[in-house]
């Protein structure tokens, strides 16, 4: 019997599988106190919180000149609790089809399809505000203030699935965890 030859497709995906279980060993055992779905919520909550501010900034930015300046920490702050979050909940929300079970897909691709679904109206709101405003306002900062609106939203909408599926995600058996500690 003759198999077909894997597509690029095919391969990229066994690639990303491999390549995903590899970082997943790597990275399963950090910050093990982070690991429940109580401090998973938090951190969910402060990746929010991080992208409200950095909203307000940016509106801001409208104003004053220096405000921008105030951006590049938030942003770093924003980095390292997304960083955590991703970490803590495993990355199921970029893992390919092949590193998940059946349900874990299922959760994932609904968790996108909302993602997909923030990020578009969250986009359409920030053109249109600046669509709006430049129309009525004349303001030199208005392109740099309407382009972190749009990126800022185009980030909550990435970021939405790994928030919602961190937030659903039940804490694991303590099965689980000792089977998984077991060499």
């Amino acid at each position: 019997m003759n198999l077909p030859e894997p597509t690029i497709l095919t391969r990229y995906q066994t690639y990303r599988t491999r390549r995903f279980l590899e970082n997943d060993n790597k990275t399963r055992h950090w910050l093990p106190k982070w690991r429940t779905q109580k401090r998973r919520r938090a951190l969910c909550v402060a990746v929010i919180a991080a992208l409200l501010i950095l909203l307000a900034l940016s509106i801001s930015s409208l104003f004053w000149k220096w405000v921008p300046l105030l951006l590049i920490p938030m942003t770093v702050v924003f980095i390292v609790v997304w960083t955590m979050l991703q970490t803590v909940s495993g990355r199921h929300s970029d893992a390919p089809v092949g590193a998940l079970d059946e349900w874990e897909v299922q959760q994932r691709n609904e968790a996108r399809s909302i993602g997909l679904t923030i990020t578009q109206g969250l986009v359409m709101v920030a053109v249109f505000i600046l669509i709006v405003l430049s129309s009525a306002v004349d303001n030199e900062r208005l392109a740099y203030a309407g382009g972190t609106w749009t990126l800022i939203a185009l980030t909550a909408g990435i970021c939405s699935p790994a928030i919602i599926l961190a937030w659903i995600t039940p804490d694991p058996d303590s099965e689980d965890i000792l089977t998984e500690r077991a060499p």
